[in-house]
């Protein structure tokens, strides 16, 4: 397989810290890379190396010639005031922009135009047939006609979503090589996740990505590449596989450190005694402690891990609160519709919806933050409240880390024990330096850590999390899932990161528009196997959903749903063997090496089975039910 991009000792150094450190790393055609590590570790300093944006301290950078890269950047486009297909055009540089403006003078001249405007337009048909242009037109509507993009919509008036389409097929216009994706489904719904997904391995081009989305990671990437202290680690196969290697040579890396440690120190203890040491015959010992102090000083330690905890109050009430028939609604479109729900103490509820479906206004309402238009809600006995606001509204920008959770004080009291401030942010990897930083000057990652110490830092028996995964990094998103796993109060989590969704709820309210909400038990792949498709009834009478039927008083099992019970269990075990036989298909990069029919064929027979295996597993849970 022929290599794209060769990485050769290269260095990448911001004052003492070595974000690259002599790194080596080959990228080979149709690969698709993960590259992960801790926030700060360089990653997106590594993806502007290798784009060619920013050039390395030392090492040498190789590139296939004329390879084609593109970049679909962390930032959604901000403040545009062009058109769709004037954004996508700007990925093809000066040919782009001479599309653009011959597409924009072709809509203002089909409703008038002026001897100037019909020369200008004979000038630009030249410069496109000057520079062979056309063919990229071509390229262009293709591209906007895959991703169900209006080429005359203003890009200012989409939503994020549709923002980051539009950014794809910005980046997808060039015919990439080599597509370079940095945080891809920050701010993104589900729906809007699993469609690049699907668009990502639809492609069949070779990827390198940075993402915390574990579930994104492991149904895309071929192999992961881990920057850890400024070295490139590549870890082939998925994302469980590279934990338990990872943790495989973390152990060894501290068996090898403490036979090393142990060797040093009685070399020291050996040449504290004085004047055997000086002696000729010895001088070689004396050389070779000397290269193991410079070996000591050069080693680079494992980073400390986040380790913070929630400050937990008194019990609440066993009723923490009872909403009935809540209604909502915002510019004459209802986004809370005759909404009723129990919460218990000690319940964790997950909501799941796309952007703007009405989450946040839920939690408002339930947190009384919100008077309901109709309906009551009426809160439990002794709730103490901590709110993680996706907005970050709780953080003064101008303040340092201290004053944002301190308010000035020295300390800070956590469970009964005080602790002073510096150590306990010690526990979120702010540095004593970094904690008297301004708030303004941190990262994405940084604001929501600081988010979460300044949550905690207040007792509370009911924990509100509106979106709290995005910009975290893999390993605070695991301490975080670890943390509330073992939380004893009640928590509400909105979340558009379908591991953790899986990891920490208990049940899920999912909003399926104008105003609709269900519950279902368990996390997102719980409810993705709960989902019932609304059964055709003869035109005689009313359609009922699986729900209503499922409410029927059960009739005694007939000898032919006996049967089809006893075989349910083979066909699924059939049904499962052929999922994953295409998963692994799927998952080789030769395999998009295929022409883009057969790859969309595949890809649309494994969503088949997957369905297929949906109802196979609904059927036998509406059998066992007759039992």
């Amino acid at each position: 397989m022929s290599n794209l991009i060769t990485l050769d000792n290269v260095s990448l150094a911001y004052g003492l810290d070595h974000l690259l450190d002599h790194s080596k790393l080959q990228i080979a055609l149709g690969e698709r890379i993960c590259l992960i590590g801790r926030n700060g570790a360089g990653k997106s300093s590594l993806l502007k190396i290798i784009e060619g944006t920013q050039q390395a301290d030392s090492g040498t950078v190789w590139r296939k010639p004329n390879l084609r890269i593109a970049r679909l950047a962390q930032e959604l486009p901000q403040e545009m005031t062009c058109t769709v297909y004037e954004f996508v055009a700007e990925g093809l540089a000066e040919t782009g922009q001479l599309l653009a403006a011959y597409h924009s003078l072709i809509l203002r001249l089909e409703h008038s135009h002026t001897d100037k405007d019909l020369n200008e337009l004979e000038r630009l048909q030249h410069a496109i047939d000057a520079c062979n242009g056309w063919q990229f037109e071509q390229e262009i509507k293709k591209v906007l006609n895959r991703l169900d993009l209006n080429p005359d919509q203003m890009v200012a008036e989409l939503s994020g979503g549709w923002q980051r389409r539009a950014a794809l097929a910005k980046a997808l216009v060039v015919s990439p090589e080599l597509l370079l994706l940095d945080e891809p489904t920050n701010h993104l719904d589900i729906e809007a996740i699993q469609w690049l997904e699907d668009q990502l391995l639809a492609c069949n081009i070779g990827l390198l990505f940075i993402t915390h989305d574990r579930a994104l990671l492991q149904r895309l990437a071929t192999r992961i590449i881990e920057l850890d202290r400024g070295q490139l680690t590549s870890w082939p196969g998925d994302y469980e596989n590279f934990l338990r290697r990872k943790e495989e040579m973390l152990h060894a890396e501290s068996r090898l450190n403490s036979e090393f440690d142990k060797k040093l120190a009685q070399e020291e203890r050996w040449i504290r005694q004085g004047i055997k040491a000086r002696r000729t015959r010895n001088e070689g010992r004396v050389r070779a402690l000397e290269s193991l102090r410079d070996e000591r000083s050069k080693r680079r330690e494992l980073q400390s891990k986040a380790t913070f905890n929630i400050g937990e109050a008194q019990k609440s009430g066993k009723l923490v609160i009872d909403a009935s028939n809540i209604t909502q609604s915002y510019n004459n479109k209802c986004v809370i519709k005759d909404f009723s729900l129990r919460i218990m103490r000690g319940d964790r509820i997950g909501l799941i919806g796309p952007n703007g479906v009405g989450k946040s206004t839920l939690l408002n309402i339930l947190l009384g933050n919100i008077e309901p238009q109709h309906g009551t809600v009426l809160p439990g006995t002794k709730l103490e409240i901590a709110y993680f606001d996706q907005l970050r509204k709780a953080l003064d920008l101008e303040k340092t880390v201290i004053d944002n959770v301190a308010q000035g004080s020295d300390t800070i009291e956590i469970n009964g024990h005080k602790r002073h401030i510096i150590s306990y942010l010690g526990d979120f990897l702010f540095t004593p330096q970094r904690a008297m930083t301004p708030v303004k000057s941190l990262s994405g990652g940084e604001c929501n850590r600081l988010l979460l110490a300044r949550l905690f830092s207040r007792p509370a028996n009911l924990l509100v999390l509106d979106e709290p995964t995005n910009d975290l990094d893999i390993e605070t998103l695991e301490l975080l899932e670890e943390l509330l796993g073992e939380y004893p109060g009640t928590l509400l989590l909105v979340s558009h990161d379908r591991a953790f969704l899986d990891n920490v709820v208990t049940s899920t309210l999912v909003f399926s528009g104008d105003g609709k909400i269900e519950e279902f038990v368990g996390g997102y792949h719980d409810w993705q196997r709960q989902r019932k498709p609304v059964e055709v009834i003869p035109s005689t009478t009313k359609n009922i959903t699986p729900k209503e039927i499922k409410k029927t008083p059960s009739k005694k099992m007939s000898f032919k749903e006996q049967k089809e019970l006893v075989e349910l269990p083979k066909a699924i075990e059939k049904l499962e063997a052929m999922q994953h036989e295409l998963q692994s298909l799927i998952a080789d990069p030769a395999f998009y090496q295929k022409s883009a029919e057969t790859v969309a064929e595949t890809i649309a027979k494994l969503k088949q089975l997957e369905s297929d295996l949906g109802k196979k597993y609904l059927r036998w849970e509406e059998l066992e039910a007759k039992i």
